[in-house]
């Protein structure tokens, strides 16, 4: 069985992912994927060189993420060109490696972390969508603290993402992360009970 794991900025997806984790499950992270489609010598990597210039690359042939991001993330045009480099690589990864686990190990829960998941119209690759939910004032103040920024900075964000609320309605699962860890491990404990995962 696979899931795909999203959830809001600051709501606990990671400590969900471990739960999942050390209980068997195999993890996959979109976001270590995504770095590894980008390290030198990969296809994704020249594709990006070619399309914003050599600039975007250290000395040693690696990519400057800053002068990446500068880039993109003042121009959504520059934004979309950059994901129509990178998501294709990404998936590809991501779909080859959810193969080979489902292969090696059937009996065993792959959880696919994907921070975008519902922005990035994925969920059809899942069996199901677990959402990792905290309400939005709490998501606001841990992101707050996390990442010591203003409320301003906080909310824009959060309003970046698709709003937690509709990425809970439209959860297969849904893991309610605000309360105390115990609260979260039972949740945890009982999804395990009843996919008969141990």
């Amino acid at each position: 069985m696979n899931i795909g794991l999203t959830g809001g900025i600051a709501a606990g997806k990671s400590t969900v992912a471990k739960l999942l984790t050390d209980r068997g499950a195999i993890l996959i992270d979109l976001d270590k994927i995504a770095r590894e489609v980008v390290e030198p010598g990969q296809p994704a990597l020249r594709a990006i060189a070619e399309r914003f210039g050599q600039a975007v690359l250290q000395e040693d042939g690696s990519l400057n993420r800053k002068k990446l991001g500068e880039i993109v993330f003042s121009d959504s045009s520059e934004r979309k060109a950059l994901e129509a480099i990178t998501h294709p690589a990404i998936r590809a990864v991501m779909k080859r490696r959810m193969t080979e686990y489902e292969e090696k190990t059937p009996e065993t829960l792959i959880v696919v972390d994907v921070p975008l998941l519902y922005e990035s119209r994925l969920e059809d690759y899942f069996e199901q969508v677990m959402v990792v939910y905290v309400p939005r004032e709490k998501q606001l103040q841990r992101l707050m603290e996390r990442d010591e920024i203003s409320a301003d900075d906080a909310r824009k964000r959060l309003d970046a993402q698709m709003g937690i609320e509709e990425k809970k309605n439209r959860a297969d699962i849904v893991i309610d992360n605000s309360g105390s860890l115990t609260r979260t491990e039972e949740q945890i404990d009982r999804f395990w009970r009843e996919k008969g995962l141990g």
